[in-house]
């Protein structure tokens, strides 16, 4: 599939179609990787599968605690010191670093859909929770805490740990910082424009819809984006980052697919305000 301009928004004159396909230059992931150099991208290790509830209503959560060597390991504690911590009226006062990913929507056992937060810690300190049930409840614990505080959520405390299933949906990279920060302290996966814009409402599509996949297709709904010049894509072999300024969404995905980057392309419609981008699938 070689890239076509006509297929961008008919509604654009011709010089504003270039200036878009620039915009939506596609770039490669080692490029996007190198562009921090004081964080970097980790693919973290499947752990356990947490389920929740958020309050009040209720809305099913899934928590997948992962495990990198990446994230800092927090300070010993022995669980004469951790049954201590519990009881105490301060238990905030041990910190453990984590990196806290961004919800994402996913689809449950009964097909329904449900959100899912990704938490990862030491790797270390992950199976030290495995070998001590005290200390796995200590760990989903403070997960549950941190996106309470980092989302403004209200998680219920009646968790359920999934015998049969380490993550729900398909292990995402994270960034995560590794310079200037106390490692008693959060590992922001985000800098301070992706703190302030809010994730799109998106679709992945596969075509053919059964048989080897041909094309990966993903519908992103920008309400609110008036044209394509505020929009800059990025996409990798199994990633896609899309940034709508000024500060208005954000989107960083991984799929599971391997993508022809040079072949891919974009079309935005002004109208329904939904960036289509089509991407070939390359044969594994």
């Amino acid at each position: 599939m070689t890239t076509d301009s006509s297929l961008l928004n008919s509604e654009l004159e011709l010089q504003q179609q270039e200036e878009l396909y620039q915009q939506l230059l596609l770039q490669t992931v080692g490029k996007m990787q190198t562009e921090n150099p004081d964080s970097k991208v980790i693919r973290p290790q499947p752990g356990m599968c947490v389920k929740t509830l958020a309050e009040p209503g209720k809305q099913k959560v899934f928590v997948n605690i992962c495990q990198s060597n990446s994230v800092p390991l927090p300070p010993e504690l022995s669980r004469e010191e951790l049954v201590e911590l519990l009881q105490s009226e301060d238990p905030s006062g041990y910190r453990v670093p984590m990196s806290l990913g961004e919800p994402h929507t996913e689809i449950d056992n009964n097909s329904q859909g449900c959100t899912a937060y990704d938490v990862v810690v030491n790797q270390e300190f992950f199976q030290k929770c495995q070998t001590d049930p005290l200390f796995q409840q200590f760990v989903i614990l403070v997960s549950l805490e941190g996106l309470e505080n980092k989302y403004n959520l209200e998680l219920s405390r009646d968790w359920k740990v999934l015998k049969n299933r380490k993550f729900l949906g398909s292990v995402s990279e994270q960034n995560i910082r590794t310079k200037g920060r106390p490692v008693i302290q959060e590992l922001q996966p985000q800098d301070s424009f992706t703190a302030t814009a809010q994730r799109p409402e998106f679709t992945l599509l596969v075509e053919p819809p059964a048989g080897d996949p041909e094309y990966l297709i993903a519908e992103i709904k920008l309400p609110g984006v008036p044209s394509s010049r505020s929009l800059v894509l990025d996409v990798g072999e199994d990633r896609l980052v899309l940034t709508a300024r000024p500060s208005l969404f954000y989107l960083d995905i991984f799929h599971p697919f391997l993508a022809d980057q040079k072949n891919s392309v974009a079309q935005y419609n002004s109208s329904t305000q939904i960036l289509t981008v089509t991407m070939p699938v390359v044969s594994p």
